[in-house]
């Protein structure tokens, strides 16, 4: 049986470098929160990769240690357990909400100085659990284990994942499920909700620290700017409008885009009903509590913008003490979103069909794509995998005539661009994967590790995901879509 000392000694030997600077703002910003205990933690899989990208060794500890740390048994040295107040639009509906499900142990000072949010989710209730059970399953952590890691590699501002343990423990929703914890990894957890949560208490004084603080963080270069309010939220807006453009390019659908899943710094957060697109539809919807499609697909880039709107809104009083004139300014600023959205995407798509320059047609181009791959119910990254090979695209479904007729189009335009047709193929395998977390491998992986206690499949998956964009034998399996995923749903795990 292990020690509490030796449980204490190994687990200082991990490297943490903790600051807390969250934990010094005023009380009203958090509570005080402590991991339940967890009977029987175990370690179901550790991030290696990530814990060497934050200078952490996961390796200098057993698994018994690991597990104790990880379930929030042994707290890391210098790290202070707390649950993060906010708020949020639900599917438009407004909720005070706050950590129900999630203990913020602190911020971790990587070896090049970056702070990261140290995040136990699914540790036990805190004070804004709302009767919950402040509990999570094995399925949905593992689910955002996967997710995250196969958003990070294919080049997407993503949270990760550096752990999932087990508890011993029995977690009750419509049947008994094995109890888990997942520990995220954030740039921060600072929401659009965040600011909300201030702006309903009426608070303007402690507004401005929270945006003092969010521009120290994530945009320090706009600590001096004349406008630094007016500029942060420009600034915010133009890294979600660059995140959703990445989500469209690769067909991701996040499923709950509620205002307190919105970051501020520009990460994806919050994996939960998320799931990605096969044949392409813009009303494609995978999550089992979005009935009205209100976060469907196609509709991701203008929640984002009534997103940015009630962003915009929380900062009226730092934007002008006159609140016409404020209103007036964050309504110019928003105005620019659509405009600042379409760049973002344009730019990706224009290097998915591999060119370089643009043309005023490009965009009629990319919807006649778009519009054919709707009606042949053609797979997103599939096709735009196969527009990647110096060959013809194979198989019936490419030799009707409409898309014959497009195929020659862009052939024409490719031609125009000024470098050589192989160097454009080549770019394009950069950027258009030919792994993605297909929906049933994910929940073959999710099977067998909840059923079975089977994470083979899941290590499996994750290599191949790993390098998504290198096609070869071992990640053939993982590149064919399911035969029908019409009904397929996804669950946020509460």
């Amino acid at each position: 049986m292990i020690t509490q000392t030796a449980l204490i000694a190994d687990r200082d030997t991990v490297g943490w470098r903790f600051d807390n600077t969250y934990s010094r703002l005023p009380d009203i910003f958090f509570a005080p929160a402590k991991p339940a205990t967890a009977r029987a933690p175990r370690v179901s899989i550790l991030n290696h990769r990530l814990a060497d990208e934050l200078g952490l060794d996961l390796g200098a500890m057993s698994p018994e240690v690991a597990a104790a740390l990880f379930a929030g048994q042994a707290l890391p040295a210098g790290s202070q357990p707390i649950a993060q107040a906010y708020a949020g639009h639900q599917f438009g509906g407004f909720t005070m909400l706050g950590d129900g499900r999630a203990i913020l142990l602190g911020e971790h000072r990587t070896p090049s100085g970056r702070l990261v949010d140290i995040q136990l989710k699914g540790a036990g209730p805190t004070r804004f659990s709302r009767s919950g059970d402040g509990l999570a399953a094995l399925g949905p952590m593992l689910r955002e284990y996967v997710i995250s890691e196969a958003m990070s590699a294919l080049g997407i501002p993503t949270t990760r994942s550096l752990a999932v343990v087990t508890t011993g423990e029995r977690v009750y929703r419509e049947s008994a499920l094995r109890g888990a914890i997942l520990t995220r990894v954030a740039a921060s957890h600072l929401r659009v909700g965040t600011f909300q949560y201030l702006a309903t208490r009426q608070d303007p004084s402690n507004l401005r620290v929270l945006a003092d603080y969010a521009i120290a963080r994530h945009y320090p270069e706009l600590i001096d700017a004349p406008r630094k309010y007016l500029e942060f939220f420009r600034a915010v807006m133009d890294r979600q409008a660059s995140l959703i453009a990445r989500w469209q390019l690769v067909g991701f659908i996040h499923g709950v885009m509620n205002t307190d899943n919105m970051a501020i710094s520009g990460e994806t957060i919050d994996y939960g009903p998320c799931a990605f697109m096969n044949a392409y539809r813009p009303d494609t919807v995978f999550s089992s509590i979005d009935h009205a499609g209100r976060y469907a697909y196609g509709n991701q880039p203008a929640i984002a913008q009534w997103n940015l709107a009630r962003f915009a809104e929380t900062l009226l009083p730092l934007l002008d003490s006159d609140q016409e004139k404020a209103i007036a300014i964050a309504s110019e600023a928003l105005g620019e979103y659509p405009a600042l959205f379409e760049r973002h995407w344009l730019a990706g798509m224009r290097k998915k069909l591999g060119l370089q320059t643009g043309e005023a047609d490009d965009v009629e181009l990319i919807r006649s794509l778009l519009d054919w791959m709707q009606e042949s119910r053609a797979d997103f990254t599939n096709t735009f995998r196969d527009l990647s090979s110096e060959e013809p695209p194979a198989g019936d479904r490419y030799q009707v005539p409409n898309f014959q007729a497009w195929y020659s189009r862009w052939r024409l335009r490719l031609s125009r661009d000024g470098r050589p047709s192989t160097a454009a193929y080549a770019v394009m395998r950069t950027v258009n994967p030919a792994v993605i977390p297909r929906n049933h491998r994910v929940e073959e992986a999710l099977s067998a590790a909840e059923g079975h206690d089977d994470l083979s499949v899941l290590h499996r998956l994750l290599a191949a995901l790993a390098s998504p964009f290198e096609a070869g034998a071992e990640s053939a399996q993982y590149q064919d879509p399911p035969l029908d995923d019409c009904n397929y749903r996804t669950f946020c795990g509460t």
